[in-house]
């Protein structure tokens, strides 16, 4: 059995990790400390994590940082036949990295941080306020979505066809983000997101990243096809 724990929760990034465990049927500890609280400032922590950013995996005496690399790391070491969030086919495997960079990069990092970095309601007050560059990010953030509504258009109910993947876990943060922002998202996202919803391990995931609050897994049936 894997020695699992999982520090952080209360955000975007946070839930992915959550979300990622209750996908693939694992029972972990969870750590639900928050970010800015200077809980990631206490030598324990830090000691785990130089960096004092959560989400933190520890599986063993294995650390791994990052949401997006927890949940590939996740999905590549605890994937079953019956659980499996990375795909299995060569081919295959190269277009779940390539959505899941691209989310990442694109959707995530260059424009959604982008503006919460500089809104008045984010991290306006730490980073400055800018207005022309939150508008700006969000502009780019649509461009970017062509992409998967171009994806979405021939009727996949996720990323990678008929598979639920991890790729799919970091998207529907970023959709989900960006309407909370009300940057707007392409309307096929809207029954993909309807879909994604729905989910035992999405609702799970969610109710675990509420933040310092102690968590005691429940584990899902398997999810639906």
């Amino acid at each position: 059995m894997p020695n699992l724990t999982l520090w952080g929760a209360g955000t975007s990034r946070t839930v992915r990790a959550h979300w990622a465990m209750y996908e693939l049927g694992l029972a972990y500890t969870s750590k639900p400390i928050g970010p800015r609280t200077g809980e990631t400032k206490t030598a324990e922590y830090t000691a785990l994590n130089p960096r004092q950013k959560v989400p933190l995996l520890q599986d063993g005496d294995f650390c791994i940082g990052e949401s997006a690399a927890i949940v590939a790391y996740l999905s590549r070491t605890y994937s079953t036949r019956d659980r499996a969030l990375i795909p299995e086919k060569q081919r295959d495997y190269a277009a779940w990295l390539e959505w899941c960079f691209f989310i990442v990069a694109e959707l995530d990092s260059t424009s959604l941080y982008v503006m919460r970095r500089h809104r008045a309601d984010g991290l306006g007050t730490i980073y400055g306020i800018a207005p022309e560059v939150v508008a700006r990010a969000g502009e780019y953030f649509r461009e970017q979505l062509r992409h998967v509504e171009v994806a979405l258009a021939d009727g996949r109910r996720h990323l990678m066809g008929d598979q639920f993947t991890s790729a799919d876990i970091l998207l529907t943060t970023c959709l989900e983000w960006a309407i909370t922002y009300e940057v707007g998202v392409c309307d096929n996202a809207l029954p993909y997101l309807e879909r994604i919803h729905a989910r035992p391990a999405y609702r799970l995931g969610q109710e675990a990243n509420i933040p310092l609050v102690p968590i005691t897994p429940v584990l899902p049936k398997a999810p639906p096809a």
